[in-house]
This record gives C-alpha cells, structure tokens and sequence, in this order.
C-alpha cells in the first residue's frame, strides 16, 4: 500500500482583490519607489507585480481613452508664460489653476483631457 503525505499550514495560493492591486501597483511604480521592497511589503513575488502592471498596460491600450499617461507641464505665475505658442484651449479652473491644451496635443488627448475636467 502506497503512503502519503499531507503538508499543513497556510495555503500560498493567494486572491487579490482589483482594489489591493491598484493599491500595490500604485506604490511599486511611483516616483523613487522599489517594487522588490514593495512586493516584500505586501508578500507578493516581484514576477506577480510585473504581470499585474504588464496586464493593467494591455487593458488600457484596449481602452485608451479611458486611462493612460500624457506628459505635463506645470508653470507658477512668478515665473510667466515659458511656452513658446499660445494654447488653443484654456480652462480656467477654480482657485486660479488653468488647463491649456495645445494644437500640437493629439486629438485623444485633447478629448480625454477634456471628458476628465468634466467628471
């Protein structure tokens, strides 16, 4: 007869619910962040946080007017209009902060830029 063998303790086979991977993600790709120490933090594999990112990535090119990344420039007023063109669009915005779409943004952007103003 056959022996076997029976290991016991905490299963590793772990569920994430979408809001505790946004929340990791998050954190592991900020600005100066490091996603081993991140990863060691919550007790996920590193490997698991890039397939996590790398999946988030593909529903988002599937979607692209919905989340993405647009490169911003932020200006104080002491230091004045740095731009060389005029906006083709500006939106003021309460307490004195203003959008500025340019024409040289692409279409999509312009359109996203303007459906999150007004969410």
């Amino acid at each position: 007869m056959g022996q076997i063998t029976v290991f016991g303790g905490p299963e590793r086979r772990r569920r994430w619910r979408e809001d505790e991977r946004a929340k990791i993600l998050s954190e592991a790709f900020s600005p100066g962040a490091c996603v081993a120490r991140i990863a060691r933090q919550y007790d996920v594999s590193t490997a698991l946080v890039y397939t996590w990112r790398r999946k988030a990535e593909m529903q988002a090119a599937a979607s692209p007017a919905e989340v993405g990344f647009v490169e911003a420039v932020m200006l104080d007023e002491a230091g004045g209009n740095q731009l060389s063109s005029a906006p083709a669009v500006v939106v003021d915005l309460p307490g004195g902060r203003r959008v500025n779409i340019f024409a040289s943004a692409p279409p999509d952007v312009a359109a996203a830029v303007l459906k999150a103003l007004i969410r």
